[in-house]
């Protein structure tokens, strides 16, 4: 245990000294600082002296979809911070590749002292009906992070994501691109629905045929991208950067520099994103606002006081690099 004070500390956001207070049960520690410490050895998985061990905190579950995409493991780093602020335990619920749904942890959340659950990226459905019935009849305090259909009636915080799709445009077209494509996610996916109606009613005509709906991989972004640049396209906006990355190797696997070829414009700002080849020209979200409103939203919930239940709107952050150039003529 002395080696991992360090740990428990970082952390709590306090000193190793107040961490070895707690755990020696010394007075001195106020109750916030004392409940941060704890949920840090319960994060940690770190097991609590034994006259600690019945003072547990009840669980905020973190539901994603997956830790492949950067911007996920972002959200879930501001949010499980937050969390332990509150004297609060995380848990991390997300699909495995051995076939583990967030239905499975629901399940298992809701057999504990559940607090909260907080949505990121995914859906309120996706509890699945008989869960979904037991969440509202228990009242558990819900908060949505760019939730993937619509749910009305519950907290939701999501970022603009029409404003990204104007804010790539006018960076595109100020560069002279004119036949400029969009490569969304699934059609019924609601972010990429309200990026393809900005795109839509910008780019008036047939801009059906500059469209590709794919799913959010690197796969098939480097197919969407093929399909676009069949259509005469010169440079396309993505919904994630993974669909960028995507529409890079497509680029090359034409022969096409890019930006000279092809410009590429990303979102999320994920990591990396600035040390790729090329760097990406990508529109950043605002995570660590995004994720102080849904905490907002969720301990509010939890403290018994009434939330506004209409959505709070980030506006996101073009972010120029090196993907998008002048079109060669």
């Amino acid at each position: 245990m002395p080696n991992r004070i360090a740990d428990v500390a970082r952390f709590a956001g306090v000193s190793p000294t107040t961490v070895r207070r707690v755990l020696y049960g010394r007075p001195g520690t106020a109750r916030a600082t004392r409940d941060a410490v704890l949920t840090a050895l319960d994060v940690l998985g770190i097991e609590r002296p034994a006259a600690l061990r019945e003072q547990r905190h009840g669980l905020v579950g973190l539901v994603i979809p997956d830790l492949q995409n950067p911007i996920f493991p972002a959200f879930a780093e501001v949010l499980v911070a937050a969390l332990v602020r509150q004297g609060l335990s995380a848990v991390l619920c997300t699909r495995t590749a051995d076939g583990v749904s967030e239905a499975n942890y629901l399940e298992m959340l809701l057999k504990q002292d559940l607090m909260g659950i907080v949505f990121v990226g995914s859906s309120f459905a996706d509890a699945g009906a008989a869960h979904g019935r037991e969440l509202r009849e228990r009242e558990v305090p819900i908060v949505l992070i760019n939730a993937a259909d619509e749910n009305p009636g519950v907290p939701r915080v999501r970022v603009d994501d029409a404003l990204a799709v104007e804010q790539s445009l006018a960076h595109l077209t100020a560069l002279g691109h004119e036949r400029i494509g969009l490569i969304a996610g699934p059609a019924g996916h609601v972010p990429s629905a309200r990026k393809l109606g900005a795109f839509a009613q910008a780019r008036p005509g047939d801009w059906r045929r500059l469209v590709a709906h794919t799913i959010f991989s690197v796969e098939g972004g480097t197919s969407a991208g093929a399909r676009l640049l069949d259509e005469g396209v010169t440079a396309v906006i993505c919904a994630s950067d993974a669909l960028a990355m995507g529409a890079v190797r497509a680029a090359r696997r034409r022969g096409l520099d890019v930006p000279g070829g092809l410009s590429v414009v990303g979102f999320d700002d994920s990591l990396y994103m600035g040390f790729t080849d090329p760097p990406l020209t990508t529109i950043r979200q605002p995570v660590q606002v995004m994720g102080a409103a849904a905490m907002a939203a969720l301990t509010a919930q939890i403290r018994g006081h009434a939330v506004n239940a209409d959505e709070i709107l980030c506006a996101p952050e073009l972010i120029v690099r090196a993907s998008t150039a002048p079109p060669i003529c």
